[in-house]
């Protein structure tokens, strides 16, 4: 028989044995952690690069005056006063939530119907109709504004203006109206993301199962019934991406604008973007522009909020007997 103190004299290898291969173990996992951030690190680096330092940059530049090339000047909240009793910044403000409204609303009531009319049994070619539907997103926001902007021309042999006269309505200077800037605008928005919009709620109508829809006919709902008590609350989760995803869009609306209206945009179609845009890049006055986007990103924020509130409340119905 071995003595006890022989017993511990042979484990000493042995744990000795079952550190070192822990040890490697970890040192392995080590590299392999770093070799998996470094293989991250090209996104990681040029996102820091050309998405947090402008962020971080964009917040320290808006308490100076700057133009780009003389020295900066601290002028605290100045930059801030200036635009708030500046009247070109509200009438943007208040044209970027109108066209916001005018475009991105029916938009997605618009998409709801189509996505449901395409995932009907009734509707033949369905591939050809979901080419047809998505075809705009992908099309060039240049060329897609250029064509408007041939559609809504102030000219009288434009063709929005050829068709209005054919019911003796004047021709509309797009441009320079109040509202027909804002319309065509709008249009041009419409146009473009309600594809989109089509193609999201239409992956989320095909996971829902069939089996809610037959027993919905079982139980007489009428198509208006199924697709507003059967359709629109199992799509909760994709209406509230489209809504968020299309709120942050409205009201960073600039590429519309900026191509029908002119370099410098007018006041009846300027947006808070192209505000910031002139301020900057046409007046070189980048402190307000600066100022100018962090009020826009606030903004954004409430009205995501709120848009993601009511959107949150879709599907929700009040209890019998209780007043929730």
């Amino acid at each position: 028989m071995s003595s006890p103190k022989g017993a511990v004299s042979e484990n000493g290898p042995l744990e000795q044995k079952k550190q070192g291969v822990k040890e490697r173990k970890i040192s392995q996992r080590i590299r392999n952690m770093v070799s998996g951030y470094l293989f991250i690190s090209p996104f990681y680096l040029l996102f820091a690069v050309f998405g947090i330092f402008p962020i971080l940059f964009s917040f320290y530049l808006a308490f100076f005056r700057w133009d780009g090339l003389t020295e900066m000047e601290f002028v605290g909240l100045n930059n801030f006063n200036i635009i708030f009793n500046d009247p070109l910044f509200w009438k943007s403000l208040y044209n970027t939530i109108v066209i916001g409204l005018m475009g991105t609303a029916p938009q997605l009531i618009a998409a709801l119907i189509l996505a449901f009319a395409l995932n009907s049994v009734l509707v033949k070619y369905k591939g050809l109709f979901r080419l047809a539907v998505f075809l705009p997103y992908v099309t060039s926001i240049v060329a897609v504004a250029i064509v408007f902007s041939v559609i809504f021309s102030n000219q009288e042999s434009g063709l929005v203006n050829s068709f209005l006269g054919l019911f003796g309505i004047d021709p509309i200077t797009w441009t320079r109206s109040e509202w027909g800037a804002k319309f065509a605008i709008s249009a041009m928005i419409f146009w473009r993301w309600l594809g989109y919009n089509t193609i999201i709620y239409l992956a989320g109508m095909q996971s829902i199962p069939n089996d809610l829809y037959e027993a919905a006919k079982i139980d007489g709902a009428s198509l208006r019934q199924q697709l507003w008590y059967v359709t629109i609350p199992m799509l909760k989760p994709f209406i509230i991406f489209t809504v968020f995803t299309g709120t942050i869009g409205a009201l960073q609306v600039f590429a519309e604008p900026h191509i029908f209206q002119g370099r410098a945009g007018r006041e009846e179609g300027i947006t808070v973007v192209l505000y910031l845009y002139r301020d900057a890049f046409v007046s070189n006055f980048f402190g307000t522009a600066s100022a100018t986007a962090i009020v826009l990103f606030f903004i954004i924020i409430i009205f995501s909020v709120i848009n993601m509130y009511f959107a949150n409340r879709i599907g929700q119905s009040k209890k019998v007997g209780t007043g929730k």
